[in-house]
């Protein structure tokens, strides 16, 4: 059976496709297992599972936190990094949960603002005409989920400001960045288990940024810190994932099992370019969760 924990929507956040695209994708290439965890976002939740009984797949409800770590043991010291947090099996009417995800629905539209106010001062000292009020609406309009940066970075290639969503970024957006709403890993696991979910640390040694690569390229330190500083806070660690090689799956898949957390695993597919059903997770990783 194909297994696939880490899917995002258009519908949701930040994916390509809408949910009812997902699913059709997902049947076709064979996935009997699935999770959508969108960013910040369960309100696609009901739906998700009505159409997994529609295609014969088994659902988990899922959802993936934002989450700031603060890490105590540097000389100089602590250092906040971001980390993402998946929720999964927990209760979708859970009003606790929904309304903290409503509040930070809420920040990020303010952040998006500001970040757009960032931009205009670098286009002012570039020449080019500034961001108005009309584009922000442009780019509301394209969002059918949680609103990030990667809308307005693809706003910026579509207005040919800069050539693909990657320069966007790189010239702009990191630059122009506005914290995220301050969601404290204890917090953010305590929504999830408040609402009887699991919490499962995701995508720790992901090169991509939102990880423990933050503090440590080192597989040994990565987990060292998360057993001196985080295993009160979570329930599992995700490791098969999409941008891990074999070595870091392995290391973690004995850390968990060593630990005695769950272990799961998913794509992190956005649809660009469609990934979702590529990994090689074993069976025995549905039967920890209830679908």
């Amino acid at each position: 059976m194909k297994i696939d924990l880490h899917i995002h929507t258009k519908t949701g956040s930040d994916g390509a496709m809408t949910l009812e695209e997902v699913f059709a994708e997902a049947k076709s290439r064979g996935i009997g297992l699935i999770s959508i965890s969108d960013h910040d976002s369960i309100d696609c939740q009901e739906k998700a599972a009505e159409l997994a009984r529609t295609y014969g797949m088994g659902y988990v409800p899922g959802v993936e936190l934002n989450v700031t770590f603060e890490y105590p043991g540097r000389p100089n010291g602590a250092k906040r990094v971001s980390l993402d947090l998946l929720g999964y099996s927990f209760a979708i009417d859970n009003q606790q949960l929904r309304d903290k995800l409503r509040v930070m629905a809420e920040h990020r539209e303010g952040r998006a603002r500001q970040i757009m106010e960032n931009i205009n001062r670098e286009f002012a000292a570039e020449g080019i005409p500034k961001l108005t009020q009309q584009d922000m609406d442009a780019i509301r309009e394209s969002v059918d989920g949680v609103f990030g940066r990667p809308h307005i970075a693809a706003y910026l290639e579509k207005k040919g400001i800069v050539k693909s969503r990657q320069e966007a970024f790189d010239k702009y957006l990191v630059k122009c960045d506005v914290p995220k709403y301050p969601l404290s890993l204890a917090e953010g696991a305590g929504l999830i288990r408040g609402a009887g979910g699991l919490a499962v640390l995701a995508h720790p040694n992901d090169p991509n940024g939102t990880s423990l690569v933050g503090l440590s390229r080192d597989l040994d330190e990565q987990t060292r810190i998360i057993e001196e500083h985080m295993l009160p806070h979570i329930d599992g660690i995700e490791c098969w994932h999409s941008r891990n090689d074999a070595t870091t799956t392995a290391h973690y898949l004995a850390f968990a099992q060593r630990h005695r957390l769950i272990a799961s695993g998913g794509s992190d597919c956005h649809q660009k370019p469609v990934i979702m059903g590529t990994l090689e997770v074993p069976d025995w990783v549905a039967d920890q969760f209830k679908t």
